[in-house]
C-alpha cells in the first residue's frame, strides 16, 4: 500500500483559541491618528468595530478563545484537509516533498470564512443589523455575505471594479447569500464620486473600494465595518490554517522546511506561516517563510515601510508597514485579492526583522504554475493561489538542482472555479504581464505621509 496523500482531521480537532502574533512578531507599532500624530484610542477604534475585536487589535496575549458559536460555524468545513501533491513532485521530477493546506473546501470556496465568521458575530453581539466591507476579487465580498447570512444579518460590499467586471459570478455568489454588491468606484459615495471626478475610467483598487465601504459605515451606524485582512485580529483568526496544518504535518510523519504563501493584505499567509513560526522562536525546528506577492503589486519587495493609510482618500488611520502609497492603483491584472497597496503589519515586521522572505513573480508565470498544479492535483487554484504554487514550485526545482530533499508546505487559500475567464485567456496566449511602471510607482510613493515614526 503507499503512503497516503491526503491528511486530515476530525472536528473535535478544530482549534480552540487563535493565536495572536503580536505576542510573537515582537512589539507592535501603534497606530497613529493622522491629526494629532498620536496613538489611535479604544474608543476611536471601536467607532467602527465590535469591542471584542479592539480588544483583539490591540493586545499582546498568547491567545484569545474562539466563541463556541464561531466553532459550531467552522465545523461546517474545518478542519480542511492537507494533501501530498505527489503528482506535481513527479511531474517536476523533485526529490522535494511538497504539500499543501487546501482552504478552497469552505462554503465560498476561500480561507476567507476563517475571519468574516468571528467578525459577524461579534458585531451581531454589539447590536449591529448588517455588515459592510470592500473586496478585490470577491472572496472576502463572498464570505461577508455568507457569515451575514449565517447570523441573519444584511449585508453590503464595495466590489474592486475590474474585478467585478472580469468575476461576475462572484457577484452573483455575494447575491445569491442576500448581499447587495455595487462596482468601486461607485457614485453611491463621496469617495467614489471623487475619485471618479478625478478620473472617470478608474479600475478600483483595494484602497478605493475600502474608502468607500468606511463611508458607508458611518452613514449607516447599524452596519459593522468588516476588515478582510491586514490587523491583527484577522490575523489571528486565521491561525486556524497554520493550527490544523501543524498536526497534520504530524500526521504525515514530516515537517516543513519551507512554508509558502501568497502575499496580498497578509492575513493568508500570515495565517498558515505564523504557527509555525510561533513554534521556531520558541524552540521549535528551524524553517525558512516566504511571501509571494504579483510584480505588479510589490508592496513587500518595492514598497516603503512606513506609516500610511490603508484607503485610497486617508480615512483610515495611519499604520505602520511595508507600502506602496495609498495612492497607488495597481495594474488590472487578475489576482485581485492581492491588489492591496499596504500589508498586514505584522507581515512587514516579519519580513523587516529576517523572519521572513520577500518575492514577486509574474502573471504568466504564475497561470503556468495554476495549469500544472490543476493538470497534475486536479484543483484549479485561485489566482491568488498560484503564486503560492509558483514560489513552492520554484523551490522544488532548486531542490531538483541541488539534489536536495526539502518538505515544502503550501497554502492553497482558494479554488479558480470562478476565476475561469483568466485561465481562458491564459491558455489563449491572450493574458498580458502586467508590468509596472516606475511612473505608476512614484505617483503611489509620493502619497506617503511625511512622519517622523518610521
Amino acid at each position: 500500500m503507499t503512503d497516503p496523500i491526503k491528511y486530515e482531521l476530525g472536528e473535535s480537532e478544530i482549534p480552540r483559541t487563535w493565536l495572536n502574533p503580536a505576542a510573537d512578531i515582537g512589539e507592535v507599532a501603534p497606530i497613529i491618528d493622522p491629526v494629532s500624530r498620536k496613538p489611535v484610542s479604544f474608543d476611536a477604534l471601536a467607532a467602527t468595530m465590535a469591542p471584542p475585536l479592539v480588544e483583539q487589535e490591540l493586545s499582546t496575549a498568547d491567545e484569545f478563545e474562539i466563541p463556541e458559536p464561531v466553532r459550531q460555524h467552522y465545523a461546517k468545513w474545518r478542519c480542511t484537509p492537507l494533501y501530498r501533491a505527489r503528482a506535481l513532485e513527479q511531474a517536476l521530477g523533485t526529490p522535494a516533498r511538497i504539500y499543501y493546506k487546501y482552504e478552497g473546501v469552505a462554503p465560498t470556496g476561500s480561507f476567507k470564512p476563517n475571519t468574516a465568521i468571528p467578525q459577524a458575530y461579534y458585531n451581531k453581539l454589539a447590536g449591529k443589523t448588517g455588515l459592510v466591507g470592500e473586496t478585490g476579487a470577491g472572496q472576502w465580498g463572498s464570505a461577508v455575505a455568507l457569515a451575514a447570512a449565517f447570523f441573519g444579518m444584511a449585508a453590503k460590499v464595495f466590489m474592486v471594479k475590474v474585478s467585478f467586471e472580469q468575476k461576475p459570478y462572484r457577484r452573483t455568489l455575494m447575491e445569491t447569500y442576500g448581499a447587495t454588491c455595487s462596482a468601486s468606484p461607485s457614485t453611491e459615495t463621496e469617495a467614489g464620486r471623487t475619485i471618479l471626478g478625478e478620473r472617470p475610467d478608474h479600475p478600483g483598487s483595494l484602497g478605493t473600494a475600502k474608502s468607500e465601504a468606511l463611508q458607508f459605515a458611518f452613514a449607516n451606524p447599524d452596519y459593522g465595518y468588516t476588515r478582510g485582512s491586514g490587523l491583527n485580529h484577522v490575523c489571528a483568526h486565521q491561525s486556524v490554517i497554520g493550527q490544523e496544518a501543524i498536526k497534520q504535518m504530524e500526521l504525515a510523519d514530516d515537517y516543513p522546511d519551507i512554508v509558502v504563501g501568497a502575499a496580498g493584505g497578509g492575513s493568508n499567509l500570515a495565517g498558515l506561516a505564523f504557527p509555525f513560526l510561533r513554534n521556531k522562536l520558541r524552540g521549535g525546528p528551524d524553517l525558512r517563510l516566504i511571501a509571494v506577492e504579483p510584480a505588479a503589486c510589490p508592496t513587500l519587495t518595492r514598497g516603503r515601510i512606513a506609516y500610511d493609510h490603508a484607503d485610497s482618500q486617508g480615512l483610515t488611520p495611519l499604520f505602520r508597514m511595508h507600502t506602496l502609497g495609498h495612492k497607488f492603483v495597481p495594474p488590472a491584472f487578475h489576482a485581485g485579492g492581492l491588489r492591496a497597496h499596504n500589508i498586514a503589519p505584522m507581515i512587514s515586521r516579519a519580513v523587516e526583522d529576517k523572519l521572513m522572505e520577500a518575492v514577486s513573480v509574474r502573471q504568466n508565470d504564475c497561470f503556468e504554475a495554476g495549469v500544472l498544479f490543476a493538470r497534475t492535483e486536479g484543483i484549479v487554484p485561485a489566482p491568488e493561489s498560484t503564486h503560492a504554487i509558483r514560489g513552492a514550485i520554484d523551490e522544488a526545482i532548486r531542490c531538483r538542482e541541488d539534489g536536495t530533499s526539502k518538505a515544502i508546505l503550501l497554502g492553497l487559500s482558494g479554488h479558480g472555479d470562478f476565476d475561469l475567464v483568466a485561465y481562458q485567456r491564459y491558455l489563449a496566449g491572450e493574458l498580458p504581464d502586467d508590468a509596472l511602471s516606475d511612473e505608476v510607482l512614484d505617483f503611489g510613493l509620493a502619497s506617503i505621509p511625511a512622519l517622523a515614526h518610521v
